[in-house]
C-alpha cells in the first residue's frame, strides 16, 4: 500500500492521507475547497468551491499517478441539495468519463465549506 502526498492538494487536517493506492487503485480523501498554497477556503458559492475541491482530487490522482479519465467511482457531499444543479455543472468539467457517483447533502462539512468530493480511480 503507497500513502499519495502531494503539495499541490491540501495538507490532511486531521489523522489521514491525502490518498492511498492499494490494488491497483487509487483511494482520495473528501477533498474540500482549501487553496494548497495558502491553506484558506476558495469562494463563497458553491461553483467556485466544487471547481476548486475537483482541482484538489485532480492533484492527488495525478500525484498517484492516475488522472480523471480513470475514475471509476465518485462520493459528493452537499451542504444544500438545492447546489445540485450548479455543482454538476461544475463536476461535468472534470468526471468527463462518467463515473458511478453518489451524492448526498450533509448537515454540515469541515469548515463549514459547501462541498466535499472523494474519488476512486484506476493507477
Amino acid at each position: 500500500m503507497e500513502t499519495i502526498a502531494t503539495k499541490n492538494a491540501p495538507a490532511a487536517i486531521g489523522p489521514y492521507s491525502q490518498g492511498k493506492v492499494t490494488g491497483g487503485f487509487v483511494f482520495t480523501s473528501g477533498q474540500i475547497p482549501i487553496d494548497p498554497a495558502t491553506g484558506d477556503i476558495v469562494g463563497s458559492d458553491i461553483a467556485a468551491q466544487a471547481e476548486q475541491s475537483c482541482k484538489n482530487v485532480g492533484e492527488i490522482l495525478k500525484a498517484a499517478g492516475s488522472s480523471f479519465d480513470k475514475v471509476v467511482k465518485t462520493t459528493c457531499f452537499l451542504a444544500d441539495m438545492n447546489d445540485f444543479p450548479a455543482f454538476n455543472a461544475v463536476y461535468e468539467k472534470f468526471f468527463t468519463s462518467l463515473p458511478a457517483r453518489s451524492c448526498v447533502a450533509v448537515k454540515t462539512l469541515p469548515k463549514n465549506v459547501l462541498c466535499e468530493v472523494e474519488a476512486i480511480a484506476e493507477k
